[in-house]
């Protein structure tokens, strides 16, 4: 349980952070008893500190009730050094990708079992793209997000595979499947979907890789979006992947990932 039970004389700060701290990843919405209870927060503050929040723009309230992240700690939170330095560092090879295809273009990293968007060059198509800066989406129904996954931890994979939502009727939802499909984007190095999160599109994605003395690790996927009538999606890869090694290189000669 994130926060814990309430102590006395907490300032309004640090219950103000109590409330924050009750999200993470395995709880990205919650009732307001449930902020409450993870907050160790009694419910007329939390009441009351929730309103403030979502008036500043911390939190968000859903229709059905229910509070998320807002979108205001999503922007200070992309002032974050690493974060700022890889959109800085990506920023000119999504444009490259863009300037060659005329596609959606986009940048995640691994939250959890999401893939957090975190930058978006809008193509020339209109395709119904669900991402945003900001998204986050099932890691098992994007190609980005079945990159992540292929270089994630055992333990992630296992989580992701027992958590494994149907977005659209094209969502792959058998766990044995899913595993079949890591092991193929582990072997060629690309991911490949089609109508998994939205109807009407295709997707290619490649990882981006920073050598470390320890071992490459990867710290970002690169994707690309199209409609689904495209029959270019595997010239699309190595595009990618020429670009992802550029990001990769230059993220190398930064302190912050080495």
């Amino acid at each position: 349980m994130a926060g814990g039970a309430a102590a006395a004389g907490r300032s309004v700060t640090s219950r103000a952070l109590g409330v924050l701290d009750a999200f993470d990843t395995d709880h990205p919405r919650l009732t307001l008893s449930e902020v409450a209870t993870r907050s160790g927060t009694p419910l007329t503050t939390t009441h009351r500190l929730l309103g403030e929040l979502v008036e500043w723009g911390a939190l968000v309230r859903r229709p059905d009730g229910r509070y998320e992240i807002g979108r205001k700690l999503w922007d200070l939170g992309l002032l974050a050094p690493v974060q700022l330095e890889l959109r800085q560092v990506a920023a000119p090879f999504l444009l490259d990708v863009h300037t060659a295809t005329r596609d959606t273009v986009h940048l995640a990293v691994r939250e959890g079992l999401r893939a957090l968007y975190v930058e978006r060059i809008s193509g020339r198509e209109s395709v119904p793209v669900v991402s945003t800066v900001g998204s986050r989406l099932p890691l098992h129904a994007t190609g980005v997000g079945k990159v992540l996954l292929a270089c994630a931890p055992d333990e992630v994979v296992e989580r992701a595979l027992q958590e494994l939502t149907r977005e659209t009727r094209y969502t792959v939802v058998d766990p044995r499947a899913i595993t079949r499909e890591l092991g193929d984007v582990r072997r060629r190095g690309w991911s490949r979907t089609t109508e998994e999160m939205s109807l009407g599109t295709a997707s290619v994605a490649v990882p981006v890789t920073v050598d470390r003395s320890a071992g490459p690790v990867v710290v970002a996927a690169l994707g690309i979006v199209v409609p689904t009538h495209r029959r270019d999606l595997t010239r699309l890869a190595p595009v990618l992947q020429v670009a992802a090694r550029g990001i990769g290189r230059a993220l190398a000669r930064t302190v912050e990932f080495h």
